[in-house]
């Protein structure tokens, strides 16, 4: 899909921003390039749309020479979605996110129907379509930025630090979904970042430049596991370091399979017995396909309990949860930043199938910090 042979930047005769960078990326690939401030990551990204010229060396995209493309042509064949989004205040989101479209001459209707069809991908109702940027959340005006990138269907896009400025709730969402989004829509991805978290959740493989040169080029684990050496391995930092777990990958291996849950229908009473018999203090509420909806607890229901009668009537929608095959790493990240007891795990139809606790994430942590043998003299 994209090819660098002995690729570089030289600025002034002199200074070389990039020096001579030789690497593929295959089709389909998330792929994260990071490093320390003026490292040459956001020019390398950035020679591939040619918004920054290659001094020496070669760069293809599907065996084709960037440099024998019209730079407008090779632009709007390419999505680019940077940190400060970048919407036309003036347009509608409509408008926005057919912007390529409508320069490639698609036809009005057209337009919008992929703008609507987008608009579904993020959860996003149609009703957004006649809305100014002003009248969205930061975290959906850069949903809509991401959009934008993916309207005229182009396979490669470049993504700048896109989520940079957002708080870390609405970034850590915004990473899980574009990834999902990502992986159903088969589109490459070349992303630079100054966050080694963010790379290590997104990332198929990962990038580490420094001083212009790619130090290690690996997956996630293998950097995780095999540092090629001590910058990458101080870069990482000791507490990622020891996430690298060789047994245990996926939230699968550690969920409780069996969660308590409850449906809709069951009375607020008979929800509270089923909370002392199991002794939790949570419920999670699921439909008669086991579809997850959300959950209750103590607090909602002393709360709401003199206006309801119903589970339904209580139930919180807005909870995090995983697909199975998320790793535990990221999952782990997550809890912490979040400070959440829990984390469900559905299925890709939104079925829950189980459920992942701190417990859960401790003990792997001490298996792969100190193994499975005797802990009983840590305090």
């Amino acid at each position: 899909m994209l090819r660098f042979e002995h690729v570089s930047k030289v600025y002034k005769g002199k200074k070389r921003a990039v020096n001579d960078l030789n690497f593929e990326i295959q089709k389909g690939e998330f792929i994260v390039f990071i490093g320390p401030s003026g490292c040459g990551k956001t020019t390398t990204m950035k020679m591939i749309n040619r918004l920054i010229e290659p001094s020496e060396g070669k760069i293809f995209i599907n065996d084709e020479n960037i440099m024998e493309v019209d730079p407008v042509q090779l632009r709007r064949k390419i999505g680019y979605v940077i940190q400060q989004i970048g919407l036309f205040p003036h347009m509608t989101i409509e408008q926005n996110i057919a912007l390529v479209p409508r320069l490639l001459k698609w036809s009005p209707e057209d337009q919008k129907e992929r703008a609507k069809e987008l608009l579904s991908l993020v959860d996003m109702t149609p009703d957004y379509l006649h809305r100014y940027p002003s009248e969205l959340s930061g975290g959906q005006q850069q949903r809509i930025g991401v959009l934008r990138a993916l309207a005229a269907d182009q396979p490669l896009i470049l993504m700048d630090e896109p989520f940079g400025a957002l708080d870390p709730i609405t970034r850590d969402s915004l990473q899980t979904e574009f990834k999902k989004l990502q992986r159903k829509l088969g589109k490459t991805i070349v992303f630079v970042t100054h966050d080694m978290d963010e790379a290590l959740k997104l990332a198929d493989r990962i990038v580490i430049m420094k001083d212009g040169k790619v130090v290690q080029f690996d997956t996630p684990d293998e950097i995780l596991r095999n540092p090629a050496n001590d910058f990458v391995r101080e870069f990482i930092g000791k507490e990622r370091l020891a996430q690298a777990m060789p047994q245990v990958q996926t939230v699968d291996q550690i969920m409780n399979p069996c969660p308590v849950t409850v449906t809709g229908d069951v009375t607020l009473s008979e929800a509270i017995k089923i909370m002392k018999q199991k002794r939790v203090d949570s419920l999670l509420v699921v439909n008669g396909n086991n579809k997850l909806h959300g959950y209750i607890d103590f607090d909602v229901i002393d709360r709401k309990r003199t206006k309801a009668t119903k589970v339904s009537d209580v139930v919180m929608t807005d909870i995090y949860q995983v697909e199975t095959g998320m790793l535990v790493r990221d999952t782990i990240q997550t809890i912490l930043k979040r400070g959440l007891k829990y984390v469900p795990v559905v299925d890709e139809n939104g079925r829950l199938v189980g459920i992942v606790t701190r417990t859960n994430l401790v003990d792997v942590v001490y298996d792969s910090i100190w193994g499975e043998g005797d802990t009983t003299s840590i305090s």
